[in-house]
């Protein structure tokens, strides 16, 4: 009898707990998810991030580095500025000035393609986003003026732009807008440090050209990429971003 009247007792008390924690409001966090509501509007920051994350390692997995490490650049010199040296040759023609310097060139190997960290902006009015995708390789030059090979860092940066759109279903996607060089971002620099007058001479003339046919070149290789990228995105993912931006949402977190 004493443990039947306790088994009583005990879920007299269960059932008004539970009686008591039905009436308590539930946390935010629970209600959302019982709603169905993404988690990734729980937290801006995170999702863009996330998005960021996905790029780069979009890029990285599109191989993104060996596009990088396959410039022609050797091609680009070795036309002289004649016109059979296709886009970039009519553009040489104009720097004749450069080019007996840059026939002491034999050869240029492109060695330490990086992608660094993507940085990510929202427009004023919420609808689109700004993608930095920063950019580095070392170039060796080897020459007959000097007895060593020359090593030039350079770095630069493209900007794409990613718009929110609805197709004839009424789904959102994103798609890519604009994708240029960032006018100023190029930076070229000697890593033998000093050289002599003619080695500097070279390299002069070396980055004359690279300030000219680079950013083009470079745009011309990674923006397809990146529009590749944007299509394979996580469907969720793409799904809370789009939504932000057609509502003009602020979610990238300016810090």
């Amino acid at each position: 009898m004493f443990q039947i009247g306790g088994l009583i007792v005990f879920c007299g008390l269960l059932a008004q707990t539970t009686a008591l924690l039905d009436t308590l409001p539930l946390p935010l966090d629970q209600i959302l998810l019982l709603q169905g509501t993404p988690v990734q509007d729980l937290s801006p920051t995170d999702l863009a991030g996330s998005l960021t994350d996905a790029l780069s390692n979009g890029l990285l997995s599109e191989g993104l580095l060996g596009v990088l490490e396959n410039l022609p650049l050797l091609n680009i010199l070795n036309t002289g500025g004649g016109t059979s040296g296709g886009l970039l040759g009519g553009l040489l023609g104009k720097l004749t000035s450069v080019l007996p310097l840059l026939n002491n060139i034999i050869d240029i190997k492109i060695t330490n393609p990086q992608l660094l960290e993507l940085g990510l902006m929202q427009s004023p009015e919420g609808h689109r986003l700004y993608v930095t995708i920063p950019l580095g390789i070392t170039l060796n030059v080897n020459t007959p003026l000097v007895g060593r090979l020359l090593k030039v860092a350079v770095k630069l940066n493209i900007t794409a732009e990613i718009l929110s759109v609805k197709n004839e279903q009424g789904k959102t996607h994103l798609v890519l807008g604009d994708c240029t060089h960032s006018p100023g971002s190029l930076q070229i620099s000697l890593l033998n440090g000093f050289a002599p007058l003619p080695v500097q001479s070279l390299v002069n003339s070396l980055t004359s050209i690279l300030t000219e046919v680079l950013p083009e070149l470079v745009q011309g290789k990674v923006c397809p990429l990146v529009n590749d990228v944007l299509s394979q995105l996580d469907i969720t993912l793409v799904d809370s971003i789009a939504d932000l931006l057609i509502n003009g949402l602020e979610f990238v977190i300016k810090v």
